[in-house]
């Protein structure tokens, strides 16, 4: 489990398999996203949601408060069904391309976070109006599986630009950090861990996973070493003690950006600033 109030781990179950949705409220991920979408035939689409319905009803799931729960949703009958549910987080909104696609939906569930996720050539050009579409809007992520098939990209690189526009907008809309898409192939935890670690040098902040045994390789790699929050503490001990713009004694720079890093990372690993 990351720092309190930072997730780190996003894992996706298929909304019609509600005794997997409940094994992977026990992973120790940080969010479970319970999928009506991609992950669910289409004869199966209305079972998924009655199933959704019923486990996010039940007292013991709606409890268990350690746990925040998404619904990436199939269509407007999913958000009209769960919108008033006690154990429901956030709604994840897929294929979005404009602003006003989120309008409606934050119009249909008034007080319910919303998590665009941006997966068209068209979306990432309007990143930022998504973004900042509604208060409501909380975060925004790429759907990369979509996206590439729109690009015609051929490997992963081919996606860097988009994953920074997705970054830059969110800041520039004040929301946190998007989270990176999922790494198809869960047996490969070595490339899972390389690909984090790009991301995380891209601005990305988490990973949506699709099997709990890619959870810690997650988890460890957007957690800040221990060489790095040794070294934020360092910088926010001399910032208490000299004001302004100042050189440590190993030749690093200190001012008020290097401070505000600092204090990020500490954050993220659960140390008080």
């Amino acid at each position: 489990m990351s720092a309190p109030g930072v997730a780190l781990t996003w894992l996706y179950v298929p909304g019609d398999r509600p005794a997997v949705v409940r094994k992977a409220l026990g992973s120790g991920a940080d969010v479970v996203i319970v999928d009506l979408e991609d992950a669910v035939a289409p004869e199966r689409k209305e079972y998924a949601r009655a199933a959704t319905l019923e486990l996010l009803t039940d007292p013991v799931t709606a409890g268990q408060t350690a746990v925040r729960v998404h619904v990436r949703v199939h269509g407007e009958d999913d958000v009209k069904a769960l919108k008033e549910l006690p154990g429901l987080s956030g709604i994840r909104l897929p294929k979005i391309t404009h602003a006003a696609s989120v309008h409606h939906v934050a119009a249909l569930a008034p007080g319910v976070p919303l998590y665009p996720l941006l997966e068209s050539a068209l979306a990432i050009e309007h990143a930022y109006s998504i973004a900042g579409a509604h208060h409501e809007v909380r975060g925004i992520a790429l759907g990369e599986t979509d996206l590439r098939a729109d690009l015609g990209v051929r490997d992963d690189a081919g996606l860097d630009w988009s994953r920074s526009r997705v970054v830059v907008a969110a800041r520039a809309a004040g929301l946190d950090p998007p989270v990176m898409s999922v790494f198809p192939d869960i047996r490969d935890l070595s490339g899972l861990r390389s690909s984090c670690a790009h991301g995380r040098r891209l601005g990305l902040l988490g990973r949506a996973a699709i099997h709990p045994r890619q959870l810690p390789v997650i988890e460890r790699a957007f957690r800040p070493t221990a060489q790095e929050v040794e070294a934020a503490e360092q910088i926010m001990e001399a910032s208490m003690t000299e004001a302004g713009a100042q050189a440590l004694p190993d030749g690093r720079f200190v001012d008020a950006a290097v401070v505000a890093t600092a204090r990020r990372t500490l954050t993220l690993a659960g140390r008080p600033a």
